[in-house]
């Protein structure tokens, strides 16, 4: 396996040996989905991560639950499925269930998680500074089963291995607990700090947090943080979480949406959501640059809306 697995790039300075100290014991912040936009982006600045509390609240919840239940039901575990490669169905964990594509199978994501308001909110403060629009990078569904060991600690951002160091925040992500979010039933266990880490620095087992809380609630931490899927220890209970993830609009993302959504479901989603789903082209032109992801030298979104695509 690549040492970049376990030895991510960082994307700042390392900070005196006493503030690393702090931050590796420090549990994560909890911050209700209506505190100011502020206090979330602080929490990131200074720890990777924040626990939004009530993201989605019971009613979207149940809704979104419902939605993806039969797809969820009906799908294989990771060690009886094909994945991109041998490592990826590793990386998941035999005892896996997964859903890909759920903007094309949830109306509920498509229309009222991916453009929630608190997402919106801090990818402008975290990755606008960085592009002209930003795109939705991924949404998975992973529902972990009794027997799941824990996922290798990770940087998200390890995807777009080929950036130059250092560079800016290019990704914001998130897992929205399904269910109810465990130490046992494998929360996901998070590096305080780790943002700030240097490249040959690996966590202990002293220093990932697991990240309990009720379901609807979320981690949002940036690309650049480790973390990781923990162990479910449990007889009998799966661990259900959706792994929500924003890019800056200039990257490809990792899952192919155009592919994805099918276009007669975008066709009947609002403008926001296509946007969010690629399909408005990145113009930099303001800023000094050009623009990406044009058709006939046009913005499809537009196109969308002209019914000319």
């Amino acid at each position: 396996m690549p040492l970049s697995w376990y030895h991510p790039w960082p994307l700042r300075l390392r900070p005196p040996p006493s503030v690393l100290l702090s931050l590796a014991a420090m549990d994560l912040q909890r911050i209700s989905v209506d505190a100011p936009t502020q206090l979330i982006t602080d929490a990131l600045e200074r720890d990777g991560a924040v626990i939004v509390e009530d993201l989605l609240d019971p009613d979207l919840l149940a809704r979104f639950n419902a939605e993806v239940d039969p797809f969820i039901e009906n799908a294989p575990l990771a060690k009886d499925r094909k994945f991109v490669n041998d490592m990826i169905q590793w990386f998941f964990g035999a005892q896996t269930r997964d859903v890909t594509g759920v903007a094309g199978k949830s109306r509920v994501f498509a229309t009222e998680i991916l453009t929630h308001p608190v997402y919106k909110a801090v990818c402008d403060a975290i990755l606008l500074p960085s592009c002209a629009s930003y795109q939705l990078n991924i949404a998975h569904v992973l529902d972990r089963g009794p027997g799941s060991e824990q996922q290798l600690i990770h940087r998200d951002e390890l995807v777009w291995v080929h950036l130059p160091t250092p560079h800016s925040e290019v990704q914001l992500a998130s897992v929205i607990a399904l269910v109810d979010f465990t130490a046992d039933n494998g929360a996901t266990r998070v590096v305080p700090g780790s943002h700030r880490w240097p490249a040959d620095r690996y966590p202990t087992d002293d220093e990932l947090v697991p990240a309990e809380m009720s379901a609807g609630s979320a981690i949002i931490y940036l690309g650049s943080t480790m973390h990781g899927g923990g162990a479910n220890s449990t007889a009998d209970v799966r661990r259900r979480g959706m792994h929500v993830s924003y890019c800056v609009g200039w990257l490809r993302t990792e899952e192919n949406q155009y592919l994805s959504t099918p276009i007669e479901v975008v066709r009947t989603l609002p403008r926001e959501s296509q946007a969010l789903l690629g399909y408005a082209s990145h113009d930099a032109l303001a800023a000094g640059g050009g623009y990406l992801g044009s058709v006939r030298v046009q913005d499809p979104v537009e196109l969308l809306a002209a019914g000319e695509l």
